[in-house]
C-alpha cells in the first residue's frame, strides 16, 4: 500500500479516530520525525459553510491557547480541497475508555483529573473561549498520566452574540447543560455543568441521566434531579458530592462562577477542609442529628417567600444581607490565603528509592525545584535517592526546593570480575557498584564465544571508587577467510556466508573483453586464510563483460518531492542477499514514473527492492533475459 502524505510533509500512518465532521490520523512529521495527530475535515463537508466554519473555529480557538492540559495546535492548512489541523499527538486512552475499564474511579483520582480539566478550562475561559462539549470522550489520559482536553470543534468565543442553526444545541446529550438543551446561549457555567456530569460519572461509573432517546435525556437535564452519588459510591466524601451537585445546578447562577473557584472547592473537599469552603456549602456539610425515622429530611432549597408574612419576609432579607456581607468579607480576607494554600501549593511525594533522574522529573512536574546532594553509601547503588527533605506529604509553595540526597555508591570497593560475562550482564553487575562499563575494542578470540568479555581493566580485586570506569575487550569470535579469487560470484557468496562472514552488497565491477572471465572474482578485500571477527564484511571486485549481461526494464513509482529524490535499487537472490544494481538522483521536475534498465550477470527472475532517500519503499519481481 502506498503511503499517504499530506501537504508533502505529514506521512499518515494510521486512523485513530472518526467524529461527526472529521477523521483523525496519527502521522509522522517528516521535518521533525515526531508523531502528530492530523484532523482532516470529511470530504463531504468541504463545501458546507456550517461545518467549514466550525472547523475554522476549532483552529481559531486552539491558536489562542497554549496550556499543558490542552491538546496544542501545531499547524493549520489545506492540501487541495482537504482542510486539516495538526495537533499534538497524545499516546494513551480517553477518559471514557478508562471509566469503562475501571468501572468507577476513586475519589482522589477523580478529583485530581477534574482539577486538571478545570485548569485547562480556566485557561480557555480567560482567553474568551467556551468549550461547549466537555465529556469523557474529549478528555485524553496520556500514558504517563497527564490529562489533556481535546476537541474545541464546537467552541464559541465568549463574546459571540449568535448561534448557527447547527450549533444551537451542540454538545453530547448526556453531558450538556440545561441551557444547551433549550438552545440558549452558553457561558463558562455551561462548561462547569458538563464538568460536574463528568465528575459524577467518574465517581459512580454511570451518567446521571439516561434514556431511550436524546429528547428524553435532554428533558431530564431540564427537570429531573440526579440520584445521589453515595447511592452508588458510599465511600465518596459528602464534601465532594456537594461540589459535584453544585456544578450541576439547573440554574446557572447557582453554579460556580469560574473553573478556578470549582477547583479550589474540590481541593478543600479532598483535603477535608470543610470549614474553609463556601458558607452555603459548609452549612450543608456540618454533622446533623439523626432525624426520627418517621420524619422525612427535606432538601435545602431557596424559596421565594410567598407563603411568609411580611415581618417574616423582612427578617429573611435582613439575614440574607448579613450573610452576604459575611461572605464578601470572608472572600476579601481569604482570597490570597486560599490561593497560596491551594492553587499555588504542591504536595511532596516519596522519592526515596527512585532513580535521581526520575525523582527530578516528578518534582519538576509538581512545580517544585530539585537540589541534589551526593554522598557515598556502603550498600545503595549509585544514582538512587537515599534521603529527601522535606518528607513525603509535606505542602510547599510552587517554586520551593526539594533536597534529594543521592548515593554515589561505596567510598572504596573491589572491582568485580566480569571476564566471561556478556556486555549486558557486566553492565548490570557494575551498576550495583556505581561503576561504568566502557568497551575498548572487539577482538578475534578462539577461547571465548562471540559477545563474551575477554579482558578487563582494572583487573578483578583491584580497589576502585564509585564512578570509576571499567574498560573491557569483547570477543568477536573467530572466522577464517576463504579464498574466492577466480570463482564465480555465486560460488564466492556461498563460501563467504558459510564461513560466518558477510559479503558487502556493493560489489565493484571491472569490465573485460574475455568471455571466460565474465562473472568471476578478480580480487577480495581480506586475505585468504586470515583470522577475523565473525560477521566481518568482505568486498569483492568481479569481472563483467557488458555484452553478456542480462537486462530488463522496469517502471519506477516515485513520491512527489520538492527536492532531489535519491533512488537505489537492489536485486535479491534466492537466499535473500541483496546487491545494488542501480543508483540515481531525480530532480523535482523529473517524471515520477521513469522507465529504467537494470542489468545482472545471470538470467532469471529476481526480486528487486526500491529505496527512496535511503528508506525502503516497495518491491516487485522482474525477469532478466
Amino acid at each position: 500500500m502506498r503511503e499517504k502524505i499530506l501537504a508533502g510533509r505529514y506521512v499518515l500512518v494510521e486512523q485513530i479516530g472518526i467524529g461527526g465532521m472529521a477523521i483523525v490520523y496519527r502521522a509522522i512529521d517528516r521535518n521533525t520525525g515526531h508523531s502528530v495527530a492530523v484532523k482532516v475535515l470529511k470530504p463531504e463537508f468541504n463545501r458546507d459553510a456550517e461545518f467549514v466554519g466550525r472547523f475554522q473555529r476549532e483552529a481559531e480557538a486552539a491558536s489562542k491557547m497554549t496550556h499543558h492540559n490542552i491538546v496544542n495546535l501545531l499547524d493549520v492548512g489545506m492540501d487541495g480541497e482537504n482542510r486539516y489541523l495538526i495537533m499534538e499527538y497524545v499516546k494513551g486512552k480517553t477518559l471514557k475508555e478508562v471509566i469503562r475499564e475501571k468501572g468507577r474511579l476513586t475519589s482522589p483520582v477523580a478529583v485530581q483529573i477534574t482539577i486538571r480539566i478545570l485548569s485547562a478550562l480556566q485557561h480557555a475561559h480567560q482567553n474568551g473561549i467556551i468549550h461547549r462539549d466537555i465529556k469523557p470522550q474529549n478528555i485524553l489520559v496520556h500514558a504517563d498520566g497527564h490529562i489533556k482536553v481535546a476537541d474545541f470543534g464546537i467552541a464559541r468565543m465568549a463574546n459571540s452574540s449568535t448561534l448557527t442553526r447547527g450549533d444551537a444545541v451542540m454538545g453530547s446529550v448526556h453531558y450538556f447543560s440545561p441551557e444547551q438543551a433549550q438552545g440558549k446561549g452558553t457561558d463558562v457555567t455551561s462548561d462547569l455543568y458538563s464538568v460536574g456530569v463528568t465528575l459524577y460519572e467518574m465517581l459512580t461509573g454511570r451518567v446521571p441521566f439516561d434514556g431511550d432517546s436524546p429528547v428524553a435525556i435532554a428533558m431530564q437535564h431540564l427537570h429531573a434531579e440526579p440520584e445521589p452519588i453515595r447511592r452508588y459510591a458510599p465511600e465518596v466524601p459528602e464534601a465532594i458530592c456537594h461540589v459535584c451537585m453544585k456544578a450541576m445546578q439547573k440554574d446557572p447562577q447557582y453554579r460556580y462562577r469560574s473553573a478556578r473557584e470549582m477547583a479550589t472547592e474540590l481541593r478543600m473537599a479532598l483535603e477535608g477542609r470543610v470549614s474553609d469552603m463556601q458558607p452555603r456549602l459548609v452549612e450543608n456539610l456540618q454533622p446533623a442529628q439523626p432525624a426520627p425515622s418517621s420524619v422525612r429530611k427535606m432538601p435545602v432549597r431557596q424559596t421565594t417567600g410567598r407563603n411568609h408574612t411580611r415581618p417574616g419576609r423582612t427578617r429573611w432579607w435582613i439575614v440574607t444581607a448579613v450573610v452576604t456581607l459575611v461572605v464578601i468579607y470572608g472572600l476579601y480576607l481569604g482570597t490570597m490565603a486560599i490561593y497560596e494554600k491551594v492553587v499555588n501549593s504542591a504536595t511532596v511525594e516519596a522519592y526515596v528509592g527512585l532513580e535521581a533522574a526520575t525523582a527530578q522529573r516528578s518534582i519538576t512536574r509538581a512545580g517544585l525545584k530539585a537540589e541534589v546532594v551526593e554522598i557515598n553509601h556502603p550498600s545503595i547503588a549509585s544514582g538512587v535517592v537515599v534521603m529527601q527533605a522535606p518528607q513525603e506529604d509535606a505542602t510547599l509553595r510552587k517554586g520551593d526546593v526539594v533536597v534529594l540526597t543521592v548515593s554515589k555508591g561505596p567510598a572504596s570497593q573491589s572491582v568485580p570480575k566480569v571476564v566471561g560475562m556478556t556486555r549486558a550482564d557486566a553492565q548490570t553487575t557494575l551498576k550495583a557498584y556505581g561503576l561504568t562499563l566502557a568497551v575498548v575494542e572487539y577482538v578475534v578470540s578462539a577461547t571465548h564465544d562471540a559477545g563474551e568479555i575477554v579482558e578487563q581493566y582494572p583487573e578483578p580485586g583491584a580497589v576502585c571508587q564509585s564512578g570509576d570506569i571499567i574498560q573491557v575487550t569483547i570477543s568477536g569470535g573467530v572466522a577464517y577467510v576463504p579464498r574466492v579469487t577466480g570463482r564465480l560470484l555465486s560460488e564466492a557468496r556461498d563460501l563467504i556466508t558459510g564461513s560466518g562472514l558477510a559479503l558487502n552488497p556493493d560489489i565493484t565491477y571491472l569490465e573485460t573483453t574475455e568471455a571466460s572471465l565474465h562473472g568471476r572474482v578478480t580480487s577480495q578485500s581480506l586475505a585468504a586464510d586470515s583470522q577475523v571477527i565473525r560477521g566481518t564484511g568482505i568486498s569483492l571486485t568481479v569481472y563483467r563483460m557488458p555484452s553478456l549481461m542480462s537486462r530488463a526494464k522496469v517502471m519506477l513509482d516515485l513520491p512527489v518531492s520538492e527536492g532531489l529524490t535519491s533512488v537505489r535499487i537492489t536485486l535479491a537472490d534466492a537466499g535473500g542477499t541483496e546487491s545494488t544494481v542501480y543508483e540515481n538522483d531525480f530532480p523535482a521536475n523529473a517524471s515520477r514514473h521513469p522507465e529504467i534498465e537494470l542489468a545482472t550477470d545471470d538470467p532469471g527472475t529476481y526480486t528487486y527492492r526500491v529505496y527512496v532517500n535511503g528508506v525502503f519503499k516497495y518491491s516487485n519481481t522482474v525477469t532478466f533475459e
